[in-house]
C-alpha cells in the first residue's frame, strides 16, 4: 500500500528530561551520571545518558544498585514535580512561537504541524533550528523526528535519539528513507504497538515496521483493532491521527500516593485523604469541569506477606455536580468512614473524580441553594488564586501540618523556578 500525504508533522521530544531539569541549575553535573527516583525515592524512573551508559536500568530499585551509585558517583535526586512542570512549560511556550499548530501531548513530548514549511526552509534545518533555540533558551535538549504522520513522526524521533551521527534530527518525509528506516526498526518499537501486539505479530511473521506497513490493513483490523488498522495506514504516510491543540478533556481524575511510612492510624489516613481531595479539587477546577461522583481507596501493600491484608474502596454520586472543595472534603470523609479498619498497616489511598459537567453551562438543581454556595465558591476562587503563587501558603485544617504520611524525597532539589527562596543565587 503505498499513499502519499503533504502534511509534515514534527514530534519535539526532550531528551532524559527529568535527568536534564537536574542538571539544568547544576554545571557540576553536566557530564556526571544522573538519576531520578519514583515516588518515596523506590526506583529510577529517568537515567541521564551517563547513566544509560553505565548498565543502569529503567524501573530499578534503589536499593540494588547501590554498589554502582558509590563506584561511579552517581547522583541520585527523588522527583521534582513542580519543577519538571515549569521547566516543561517554557519548553512549550518556546516551541509555540516556532510552528503555527502545537499539540502538547506529554510533559516531554510535542507535535508541531510544519506543513509547507520546506517550501521556506529545508527540514533539516528548520528541525536543528528548533533543537538549538529550544536549547539556548531553556537549556534542555531535544531531539526532532519529522515525516507525514504522527506514527512516522514517532518513529525519525527514535531514530533521532538512537543514531548519534543524525545530529538528533530527522527528516523522513521521504518514502525511500521510510522504508529504509523501518526495515530496520523491530515492530515493537512503534508507537502504540506494544510487547503483547507485537507477539501476536510476530506469529503472523510481522516482525519490522516495514512488515507491518505492507500488512494488509483489513486483516490487520481483523486481526486485532481499527487502531492497529491506523497504524499501518500511518505507516504508509496516511495521516489519520489529527493535531490537538486543545487538550482533550479528562474523562476523571486521579490523586493517589504511596506513603513515605505506614499509616496506622484514622487521623493520619484523614489528612491523606483531605490532601488528596484538595489536590483533586483544584485539578477540576482547573479543567473548567464539576463532578457527581466521589471513590476513596485504602489498601495496605500487596507485596508485604507478612502482615495482614486489607483493601477497600466506597463510591458516591451526589445530587448536585461541585467542583466545591469544601463539599467534596465532606463527602470524602465520609466515604473514609464507611471503609476504614483499624490495626492495618496501610501502604497507599487515594480519592477518584469522575462523571464530570462542563461548569459553564451545568445546570443546576432547583432547589440548591445558590447564594450560599456562591459566598463559598467565591472563598476557593480566593484561596486558588494565593496558593497558585505559592503552594500550600492557605490549606484545610483536615489536611493536617506534620503530614508523617508524606511521601519520602530525601534527594530533593530546590524548586529553582518557582520558588523565590530557592532561585539560585550568582556569586
Amino acid at each position: 500500500m503505498k499513499t502519499t500525504s503533504a502534511n509534515t508533522i514534527a514530534l519535539v521530544d526532550c531528551n532524559n528530561f527529568y535527568a536534564s531539569c537536574e542538571k539544568l541549575f547544576r554545571p557540576d553535573l553536566q557530564c556526571r551520571p544522573v538519576v531520578v527516583l519514583s515516588n518515596n525515592d523506590g526506583c529510577v524512573i529517568a537515567r541521564s545518558k551517563e547513566a544509560k551508559a553505565l548498565g543502569i536500568k529503567m524501573g530499578i530499585p534503589i536499593f540494588k544498585i547501590k554498589q554502582e551509585i558509590r563506584a561511579h558517583n552517581i547522583k541520585v535526586f527523588s522527583s521534582n514535580y513542580a519543577l519538571y512542570a515549569d521547566i516543561s512549560s517554557r519548553v512549550m511556550n518556546t516551541l509555540e512561537t516556532m510552528a503555527p499548530k502545537v499539540e502538547v501531548y506529554s510533559i516531554d513530548e510535542a507535535f508541531l504541524d510544519l506543513t509547507n514549511t520546506q517550501s521556506i526552509i529545508p527540514l533539516t534545518e528548520y528541525g536543528q533550528n528548533i533543537k538549538q533555540v529550544v536549547g539556548n533558551w531553556i537549556g534542555i535538549p531535544v531531539c526532532v523526528g519529522m515525516a507525514p504522520s504522527k506514527t512516522l513522526a514517532k518513529l525519525a524521533n527514535y531514530a533521532a535519539k538512537k543514531y548519534s551521527a543524525t545530529g538528533g534530527v530527522v527528516d523522513l518525509t521521504q518514502p525511500q528513507r521510510q522504508r529504509r528506516l523501518m526495515d530496520l526498526t523491530p515492530v515493537e518499537e512503534i508507537w502504540g504497538i506494544g510487547k503483547r501486539i507485537a507477539k501476536n505479530l510476530r506469529t503472523m511473521g510481522v516482525v519490522t515496521a516495514l512488515d507491518l506497513a505492507d500488512s494488509n490493513p483489513t486483516l490487520i483490523k481483523q486481526r486485532f483493532s481499527v487502531v492497529v488498522e491506523r497504524t499501518v495506514r500511518e505507516l504508509n504516510g496516511e495521516s489519520c491521527i489529527a493535531l490537538e491543540e486543545v487538550p482533550a478533556t479528562k474523562k476523571q481524575i486521579i490523586c493517589s500516593r504511596s506513603f513515605g511510612a505506614r499509616v496506622t492510624t484514622y487521623t493520619q489516613m484523614r489528612e491523606a485523604i483531605c490532601e488528596y481531595t484538595v489536590r483533586a479539587s483544584e485539578k477540576l477546577r482547573g479543567e473548567k469541569q464539576k463532578t457527581k461522583r466521589v471513590t476513596v481507596f485504602i489498601r495496605t501493600s500487596p507485596f508485604r506477606t507478612d502482615i495482614p491484608q486489607y483493601a477497600n474502596s466506597a463510591s458516591s454520586q451526589l445530587v448536585i455536580a461541585t467542583d466545591n472543595t469544601r463539599d467534596l472534603l465532606e463527602l470524602a470523609v465520609k466515604l473514609l468512614k464507611r471503609i476504614w479498619r483499624d490495626n492495618y498497616q496501610y501502604a497507599k489511598s487515594g480519592i477518584i473524580l469522575s462523571d464530570f459537567y462542563d461548569a459553564e453551562i451545568y445546570q443546576p438543581d432547583i432547589f440548591d441553594k445558590i447564594k450560599s454556595r456562591s459566598k463559598t465558591d467565591k472563598l476557593i476562587s480566593v484561596m486558588d488564586q494565593i496558593n497558585h503563587k505559592d503552594k500550600g501558603r492557605l490549606f484545610f485544617a483536615g489536611q493536617g501540618i506534620s503530614k508523617q504520611w508524606a511521601i519520602k524525597r530525601s534527594y530533593l532539589s530546590p524548586a529553582y523556578t518557582t520558588r523565590w527562596k530557592d532561585i539560585p543565587k550568582v556569586r
